[in-house]
């Protein structure tokens, strides 16, 4: 099918920011996480400015979601202990959630969901940064939320597609996108001056074989996908559970008792979480 030209795609997406529905705070968070200079103190003030930023980064960060729960004040304290990297995209996650609840019910849970679960198996693995990886698991299908911002009939038939021949979302944005949500995620991410490995696990959470700069986080993130949609929390535009990528179960080589442990682990955090769905 493909019946929209790739190239208008990618031009509609990159001028997300001149459509009404983008909040404000969002548009003024882009510049911000834009500039490549950016400190950790102009970050704390931004957030600091607007009280209900405050509370939805202090909240994300005194889940499961990250290896502190309960533990943070401050806004200066989070940005200090979690760097830069992982509160980009913890901003662009808290700053995308009201129009994730708007554009597909059911997206902000499942990207909760596979960030607690991509934390877990990171942490496991021995992953030097379990809270980035996290993040990646937050963000993964980002492009989603731009795909129905800019082209919401379509889309609707992307979803209905998914229903009527049982297949996953990936593929039927393909079938009328001539691309997905991964591709369009990295587009914005690039965009906005995203670091390389969050850019990659976007592209290739999917088809995690294929990249050459991330094998180990983008198939963690491949293998959260799936957990979370085996476990049914959330709804990320189909009802199906892909297969895991052979290379990356091989990559991973989790035990049958590891991942009785990752799915305890994961429903004591799922159930905490609960409060970040509102």
């Amino acid at each position: 099918m493909g019946n929209i030209d790739v190239r208008l795609v990618r031009e509609k997406i990159e001028n997300i920011q001149a459509l009404p529905t983008i909040p404000k705070v969002l548009n003024k968070l882009l510049g911000v996480i834009e500039n490549p200079k950016v400190s950790l103190n102009e970050i704390s003030s931004f957030i600091s400015g607007d009280p209900a930023l405050t509370t939805k980064v202090l909240r994300m960060v005194n889940s499961p979601v990250y290896g502190f729960p309960g533990r943070i004040s401050s806004v200066n304290q989070a940005v200090i202990l979690l760097g830069l990297t992982v509160v980009k995209g913890l901003l662009l996650g808290v700053s995308v959630f009201d129009l994730m609840q708007k554009t597909m019910i059911g997206l902000w849970e499942h990207s909760i969901g596979t960030a607690i679960f991509s934390r877990i198996i990171a942490v496991k693995k021995g992953h030097k940064e379990p809270d980035e990886v996290s993040v990646n698991g937050l963000l993964h299908d980002i492009g989603k939320v731009f795909l129905v911002l800019q082209f919401p009939e379509e889309y609707e038939k992307a979803l209905a597609e998914t229903e009527k021949d049982f297949v996953v979302i990936f593929d039927a944005e393909r079938n009328h996108f001539n691309t997905s949500h991964a591709s369009v995620g990295s587009w914005m991410a690039k965009k906005w001056r995203f670091p390389a490995n969050l850019i990659d696990v976007i592209e290739y959470h999917h088809k995690p074989h294929l990249t050459k700069n991330t094998p180990v986080e983008s198939s963690i993130v491949h293998m959260a996908d799936i957990l979370v949609r085996t476990r049914g929390y959330g709804f990320p535009g189909d009802s199906l559970v892909m297969n895991v990528q052979p290379e990356a179960w091989e990559l991973l080589n989790l035990t049958e008792k590891d991942l009785v442990e990752i799915f305890r682990e994961a429903e004591d955090s799922l159930q905490m979480t609960e409060d970040l769905t509102l």
